[in-house]
């Protein structure tokens, strides 16, 4: 008998302002808001339910009108995942409650991705959150500081996350035994850790580094890292990445 999987939800930050791509949460994909469409994949995971937070009532009446749970939160958090930690914050969320974040521009997200980074947390205890990478053999990909990549231990752990090429091979002879592993940007944490996380002080690494996830790591929380096979297809930045998903979705 499998293993009964997790008990979880899913929280979708969608802050109206954008630069690259205005009003983005809002952008049509064949007759519904790309946030809708969203919160709809997440819908397909095994979530116990999934949850917009915003700080836009037009966000906010756009979920009214498509039934989706919606939150109002403050306009003034400086990242997602403290918007998620307001969540938490307004329903009251047990210490151990496994919240999975799910970023608004994913429409394409995989649901079973969703699922596994759950599952990853709920495997060790020990940690606070979880995240998901993948293997990256392209040599453009290792170098480029916009592909973030990460160390593991041999507990699948994160030891370091980084926009330098990590782990450097000095010697060629032993590139063959190296995996380079880039990070995508989906997240599982226990809601204790939110509470936590709003409270602690910005680190070195995370501002030299401008990654959030260093904090966690400078202040001593545990992160899991589940490695999967293959990246899902990209979420949208730009005007163009819009119109792909749309001829991706048929919309």
């Amino acid at each position: 008998m499998s293993p009964k999987p997790p008990e979880f939800l899913v929280v979708i930050p969608a802050r109206l302002g954008s630069t690259r791509l205005p009003r983005k949460p809002l952008a049509d994909i064949g007759g519904k808001p790309m946030v809708i469409r969203v919160a709809e994949r997440a819908q397909q995971s095994l979530a116990q339910s999934v949850v917009v937070a915003t700080d836009s009532p037009e966000i906010q009446a756009a979920c009214d009108e498509h039934r989706i749970e919606c939150l109002l939160t403050s306009p003034d958090h400086p990242t997602g995942t403290d918007r998620i930690a307001e969540v938490a914050q307004l329903l009251k969320l047990p210490a151990n409650t496994l919240v999975v974040n799910v970023q608004g521009d994913e429409p394409l997200i995989p649901p079973e991705l969703i699922n596994q980074v759950a599952q990853s947390l709920a495997d060790h205890p020990a940690c606070a959150i979880s995240t998901v990478a993948v293997p990256i053999t392209d040599e453009a990909e290792i170098t480029n500081p916009n592909v973030v990549k990460v160390v593991l231990n041999r507990s699948g752990e994160a030891l370091y996350f980084s926009r330098a090429s990590i782990p450097f091979v000095r010697d060629p002879s032993t590139e063959q035994s190296v995996t380079h592993l880039r990070h995508l940007g989906i997240y599982a944490y226990r809601a204790d850790f939110l509470q936590a996380y709003s409270r602690l002080e910005p680190a070195p690494p995370e501002q030299a580094e401008a990654l959030e996830q260093l904090r966690a790591l400078w202040n001593g929380y545990r992160i899991a890292v589940h490695t999967a096979t293959e990246a899902p297809p990209a979420g949208v930045d730009t005007a163009e990445d819009l119109e792909r998903v749309r001829r991706i979705l048929g919309a």
